[in-house]
C-alpha cells in the first residue's frame, strides 16, 4: 500500500534538536555580515573616500535589498524549496563576503549587494521552516532561540573585528568571516541531501498544501506522539488578519530601523559622545547585540506565564529607555546599551512568534513573513543614511536619537495592535 503523502512529509522530519541546530547554523550567518563593518566604519570610511551617509549605506545596502529582494525568496522557496533556499543564502554570503574584501568602493558595494541578495533568502525561509518542523507551543522558544542566535553573531563580530583589523587590516578581517559561512555549509549540505531523499519520489507532498497539515482540516498535527503542531486557524485572508499583518509590519519597521540605525552609529556615538577609541566603543556597543540573548530568550519564557501583550509592552518600554537615555544620562551608556538591546531582541522574537502560529500553511507564513519584512525593510533601509545625515547636519547625536525614539514608540503601539489582534482571534495560549 502506498504511503499517504502526509505520512512522508511527518516522517522527513528530523528531531526538534536537529531543527534547532540547523536553524542556530543559519542564523549566526544572518546578520554577522553586515554587522562587522560598522566596527571599522571609521576605517573604511577614510580608505574608500566614503560621505557619512555612503558609509551608512553599508549597513543600508543589504537592508535595502532584503526589502527589494523579498519577491525572490518566496519564488525561490516555492520552487526549490526551503533546503535548497538555505544552501542558496550561504552560498550567496559566502561570495560576497569574498567580493566585498576586495578592491575599491564600487567592488566593495558589489560584494555588500550579493550578500544582501543571499541574507534576504535566510530572512524568509526561517519562519517557514519554524512553521513547518516546530511543534506550535515551541514556536516562541524556537523563535527567541533564532533571535538570540543572530545576536551572538552580531556581537561577535562587534568584538572580534575591530582588534583583527588592527592586525590584518579591515578588508582581512571580514573576509574572516567567511570561515562561520563555511561551517553552515557544512552541516546544511548534507541535510538537504537527507531531506531531499526522503522526500522522493513523492515531490507531490509538498508541505505548503493545507491538505498536508492537520490542522487544516481542523485537528491537531502531531510531530512525534501527543505533540501538537499547529492549533486550528482561519486563512490569514481575513480582515482581522489583514489588521494583523499590517500592524505587524508597522512594528516591523520601527523595530529594524531602529535597530540598524543604532548598530551603525552606536560606535561612532560613544567616540564622538564619550572619547572611546574604536576597539573600546565597539566592545561597549557589543552589549547592545549580546544583551538581546535576554529579550529573545525571555519573551517566550514571560509569554509562557502570561499574554504575549505582557511581554511585547515591557520591551517597548525598555526600547524608549535607550534613546531617551542616551539623551538625558549619557553617562550611563553601558545601562542603556544592556536595555536596549534587551528590547531589540524580545522586540523580533514577539513580532515573528504570531506568524508561525496563525499560518495555517507554509505558503501563507512566507507570505505574511514577505510582506513584513518587506515592509520592515525598506523602512530600515533608509534609517541608517539618514541618522549620518541628520549627525552631519546638526554636528551632534541629538537629533539621531530622536529619530531612534520615534521608531520605537511606532514599534510599541504597532506591535502592541497585532498581538492583542492575534490573541482575541485564535485565542492563543
Amino acid at each position: 500500500m502506498k504511503e499517504p503523502a502526509t505520512d512522508r512529509v511527518f516522517a522527513s522530519r528530523p528531531s526538534l534538536p536537529w531543527v534547532v541546530l540547523g536553524i542556530a547554523m543559519l542564523a549566526v550567518n544572518l546578520r554577522a555580515p553586515i554587522i562587522a563593518p560598522t566596527a571599522v566604519l571609521g576605517e573604511i570610511q577614510a580608505d574608500l573616500g566614503l560621505t557619512a551617509a555612503g558609509a551608512g549605506l553599508l549597513t543600508g545596502l543589504p537592508v535595502l535589498l532584503f526589502a527589494l529582494a523579498t519577491p525572490l525568496a518566496t519564488r525561490t522557496i516555492r520552487r526549490w524549496g526551503p533546503e535548497a533556499t538555505v544552501l542558496l543564502c550561504l552560498g550567496g554570503v559566502l561570495a560576497g563576503t569574498v567580493i566585498r574584501s576586495l578592491g575599491p568602493a564600487a567592488v566593495v558595494f558589489a560584494g555588500t549587494a550579493i550578500i544582501g541578495v543571499a541574507l534576504t533568502l535566510g530572512n524568509i525561509v526561517v519562519p517557514v521552516l519554524i512553521r513547518r518542523d516546530v511543534p506550535w507551543n515551541r514556536v516562541s522558544a524556537v523563535t527567541g532561540a533564532y533571535s538570540a542566535i543572530m545576536n551572538v553573531g552580531s556581537m561577535a563580530a562587534l568584538l572580534g573585528t575591530a582588534p583583527l583589523a588592527a592586525l590584518v587590516g579591515w578588508r582581512w578581517a571580514l573576509a574572516a568571516w567567511a570561515v562561520v559561512v563555511i561551517i553552515g555549509l557544512a552541516y546544511w549540505l548534507p541535510t538537504a541531501r537527507r531531506r531531499r531523499e526522503a522526500l522522493q519520489p513523492d515531490r507531490s507532498a509538498a508541505s505548503d498544501k493545507p491538505s498536508a497539515h492537520p490542522a487544516a482540516a481542523g485537528g491537531r498535527g502531531t510531530d512525534g506522539p501527543g505533540t501538537p503542531i499547529a492549533p486550528a486557524s482561519k486563512s490569514l485572508r481575513g480582515r482581522s488578519n489583514r489588521w494583523i499583518v499590517a500592524m505587524l509590519t508597522v512594528a516591523f519597521c520601527g523595530q529594524s530601523a531602529a535597530y540598524y540605525a543604532t548598530t551603525t552609529w552606536l560606535p561612532l556615538l560613544l567616540s564622538d559622545v564619550r572619547g572611546l577609541s574604536s576597539t573600546a566603543s565597539g566592545a561597549s556597543a557589543s552589549l547592545f547585540q549580546v544583551a538581546a540573548i535576554v529579550g529573545a530568550l525571555g519573551v517566550p519564557l514571560l509569554a509562557a506565564r502570561t499574554r504575549l501583550w505582557v511581554p511585547t509592552a515591557s520591551i517597548a518600554v525598555l526600547w524608549i529607555s535607550l534613546p531617551i537615555g542616551l539623551l538625558l544620562a549619557p553617562d550611563a551608556y553601558l545601562l542603556w546599551s544592556v536595555t536596549g538591546g534587551i528590547a531589540q531582541g524580545g522586540g523580533f522574537t514577539a513580532i515573528f512568534s504570531v506568524i508561525p502560529r496563525v499560518a495555517r500553511t507554509d505558503q501563507e507564513a512566507a507570505t505574511a513573513s514577505a510582506r513584513i519584512q518587506t515592509g520592515g525593510y525598506l523602512a530600515a533601509t533608509c534609517a541608517p543614511p539618514v541618522a549620518g545625515w541628520l549627525n552631519t547636519l546638526t554636528g551632534g547625536w541629538t537629533a539621531p536619537l530622536f529619530l531612534v525614539l520615534a521608531l520605537v514608540v511606532a514599534f510599541g503601539v504597532a506591535g502592541l495592535s497585532a498581538v492583542q489582534a492575534s490573541e482575541r482571534r485564535y485565542r492563543l495560549p
